[in-house]
């Protein structure tokens, strides 16, 4: 069957060719895939900032003094860049630069604003996240196992590759601001704040 007779049976919502269109039922799902990943950063940045007692206690909350990155960053036991991430945990840039980033990701992801922005630094923390994990390593520098279940695509390639896929996808116009903010002769002027 062509994809001329496609369209007239209407055996498909619609068929064009790729890159070309996206269906209002894909438009939709990539909006809650958006406002999904989105929530999962707004949601470690309010753990973190007010140890709402799921991965932070009250106790360890930031505004209560406690450290977002120290925990974490200063038990990294695998990977060649130990060393690094025991150096920078619980640091004022460490602990500035990730909750900022946890917070712009999220509010970016939910609004559909600044995707680009979002995708690209969103990657990044990833990319940092992963390093610090090192799933590669099957053992710990003390020779337990790490317990990794798969050494290349974990939650944090994922998590990057959703948020370059929402902002290759325009997914900000669908049910967020998107659309709107594209508008403003700034980001008309700097296509990158897409």
């Amino acid at each position: 069957m062509s994809t001329a007779n496609i369209h007239r049976t209407g055996a498909l919502e619609q068929v064009e060719a790729p890159g070309s269109m996206l269906t209002k039922t894909a438009a939709k799902a990539l909006a809650v895939l958006r406002y999904a990943t989105g929530f999962v950063f707004l949601w470690a940045f309010a753990d973190k900032l007010l140890g709402l007692g799921y991965s932070t206690p009250s106790a360890k909350a930031w505004i209560n003094g406690g450290n977002p990155t120290k925990g974490f960053l200063a038990n990294v036991d695998a990977g060649p860049l130990q060393g690094f991430f025991h150096t920078i945990a619980g640091t004022w840039y460490a602990n500035w630069g990730f909750m900022l980033g946890l917070l712009g990701i999220g509010l970016a992801l939910t609004t559909g604003i600044g995707m680009r922005i979002a995708a690209a630094s969103g990657t990044l923390l990833m990319a940092f996240m992963w390093l610090a994990e090192f799933p590669l390593a099957q053992h710990t520098a003390k020779g337990t196992p790490t317990g990794s279940t798969n050494p290349l695509t974990d939650y944090h390639v994922i998590y990057a590759i959703v948020m370059i896929v929402l902002a290759a996808a325009y997914a900000g116009q669908t049910w967020g601001l998107g659309k709107h903010w594209a508008k403003l002769p700034l980001v008309q002027r700097n296509r990158w704040l897409i």
